[in-house]
């Protein structure tokens, strides 16, 4: 191969078929696979083969995209939610989703990563779709399929780390840095010397799946662990790059953040000093829910459980935004005032909440069928955009455990070790399971067949009802909310939507409580009430028409919400 610039090199070979296969020769003797290749057929330590992405024939050319203010995310694992775990498998479950009224289906990691079970955060080849899954052409068959039905995909991409296995990216150039660490491994040379190079790797891979797999956001896993001072973050040229990319297509593309950090910098302006990003994900909001629910307090769940947590987080986006937070042990966040509520993506479920718990459980198990349709409605009644996790919308409850199916024995072991060390500041004394055991992954499969049993069938109709009102309401395009604590358990939503005036009581109490609400004008109709027994709960106890003059007293079941709309007349 030929020295280029940048320290490149290149040759060219003529005559190849699209699936040829190939390694690199080093100087020091080993043949290693591509690190930008775009197929691994044989896993990560086999040979790359070429492929042709542009080739697929797409049937999509009308498609736009979707306006993230009307969004509806569900998060799904490729390899647990069918039986066959692949890309081909999802297809015909997309109709469900579309009537279900998802907008998003958003894939976790699907870069290529070793065996093939793994939550794909161990990724080690970013622009290769994983060969169990069915590789790039399944990838773009269901794309092509989610648009055909009005789906949008979101992909989910890691730009803070590779996997340790297979990982040969460091043998071709200095794209790990010793300045910075990470939990999960060598930190992306971003800011280092010869960084450029590194830079346009990562952002290159982004425009890869935008442009060639038609992919409609990228989320970004853990941005908190790209470390990059220099005067042009990565972030901010990635979203600039992917707004041009946008521009030519002529499709809506979001950038969507994961942070631990509450630093409304990722989504202000440039002129603000930001970086631009579309939203990110808004962990307060889990966290203020799940601790009302459980009254679970240990880890990072001690920073919450107050009713004004979920207040102040409705009304901003989030939380903490510079208070003392006593897990960290120091200030947290800073304000994210005039940023659009929209922006802000929010879930009672993920794969980091119920698969990082030691065994795995879903809310599902952890509180009754009340409490669960309470989580729903907050999710999906609130200012924020709501995300869905597989299997959520029916009450699923097989487990999302932590699984992997790594082929070095020392680094099964140094996994099942950390996992262990994880859990240190929770009180989760329970075993953990086996990440490397095929049953870890086995009981992780979802069970579709629960839609037609109760509880469950009646939780998807709550689920289909709620998603329906909030599109029918365009709940998530309006910034004019009124959030008020009614006690120490009931919140009070009030929208102005136009011609109507909708209100929405949540009540997180686990007993029956009447409490006195304040309500512009004089009569309103109960919409719906999730304790009635048409929702399987214990029955209502509010009148079909209410009357506040200026207040009323109305009771309220434990864990319910309910939903008012203001009478015509006034």
């Amino acid at each position: 191969m030929q020295p280029e610039p940048d320290g490149y090199h290149s040759s060219v070979v003529h005559h190849l078929q699209p699936d040829s296969s190939y390694f690199y020769a080093l100087c020091d003797g080993r043949n290693v696979p591509d690190p930008a290749s775009r197929f691994q057929p044989q896993g990560v330590h086999g040979p790359s083969q070429i492929v042709a992405p542009h080739s697929f024939v797409w049937s999509d050319r009308t498609w736009t995209g979707r306006d993230l203010s009307s969004s509806f995310f569900y998060e799904l694992h490729v390899g647990t939610y069918t039986d066959s775990g692949t890309f081909d498998a999802i297809i015909p479950h997309l109709d469900g989703l579309a009537d279900l009224g998802i907008t998003t289906i958003e894939l976790m990691p699907i870069a290529q990563f070793p065996g093939t079970r793994n939550w794909g955060y161990d990724g080690t080849y970013p622009f290769a779709a994983q060969n169990s899954y069915g590789g790039p052409q399944g990838l773009q068959q269901l794309v092509d399929a989610a648009h055909a039905r009005g789906l949008a995909v979101a992909l989910d991409v890691v730009y803070n780390h590779l996997g340790p296995e297979g990982n040969y990216l460091g043998v071709y150039g200095p794209y790990f840095s010793s300045r910075y660490k990470t939990p999960w491994g060598e930190a992306i040379n971003f800011d280092g010397p010869d960084s450029d190079p590194v830079r346009r790797f990562f952002i290159d891979n982004a425009l890869y799946w935008l442009e060639f797999f038609h992919i409609d956001a990228l989320r970004l896993d853990a941005v908190h662990g790209i470390f990059d001072f220099g005067a042009n973050p990565f972030l901010a040229e990635l979203q600039a790059q992917v707004r041009s990319l946008s521009q030519r297509l002529g499709r809506q593309i979001h950038v969507i953040a994961e942070s631990n950090l509450n630093d409304a910098k990722l989504l202000h302006s440039p002129e603000k000093g930001g970086y631009d990003l579309d939203a990110q994900w808004s962990d307060d909001f889990h966290h203020s829910v799940h601790t009302l629910l459980t009254k679970e307090q240990t880890g990072y769940y001690a920073d919450f459980g107050k009713l004004s947590n979920l207040a102040d987080t409705l009304r901003n986006g989030w939380c903490y935004s510079g208070q003392y937070s006593t897990f960290r042990r120091r200030r947290h966040g800073n304000s994210p005032a005039g940023l659009a509520r929209s922006r802000f993506v929010v879930c009672t479920q993920n794969h980091d909440q119920v698969g990082n718990r030691a065994r795995g459980e879903r809310l599902t198990t952890l509180v009754d069928t009340e409490a669960l349709k309470l989580a729903a409605g907050i999710t999906l009644l609130s200012p924020l955009t709501p995300l869905l996790f597989m299997g959520e919308e029916y009450a699923e409850i097989s487990p999302f455990q932590y699984f992997v199916s790594h082929g070095d024995r020392d680094l099964v072991e140094a996994v099942r070790k950390g996992r262990l060390e994880e859990f240190s500041s929770f009180d989760w004394v329970d075993e953990v399971p086996d990440p490397q055991a095929e049953s870890t992954f086995e009981v992780s499969r979802l069970d579709h067949s629960l839609e037609e049993r109760e509880p469950h069938r009646t939780m998807l109709g709550l689920y289909k009802h709620l998603i329906r009102f909030r599109s029918d309401h365009l709940l998530g395009q309006r910034d004019d909310w009124e959030i008020r604590e009614c006690g120490d358990r009931t919140l009070l939503a009030l929208l102005d939507a136009g011609p109507q005036f909708l209100s929405f009581i949540f009540h997180f109490g686990n007993a029956p409580s009447t409490i006195a609400v304040t309500l512009p004008g004089e009569s309103w109709h109960l919409q719906l009430d999730s304790s009635d027994t048409a929702w399987l709960g214990p029955g209502s106890c509010l009148p079909k028409l209410l009357r506040s003059n200026p207040a009323s007293a109305v009771t309220l079941q434990p864990w319910s919400f309910a939903i008012l709309e203001r009478a015509v007349e006034d």
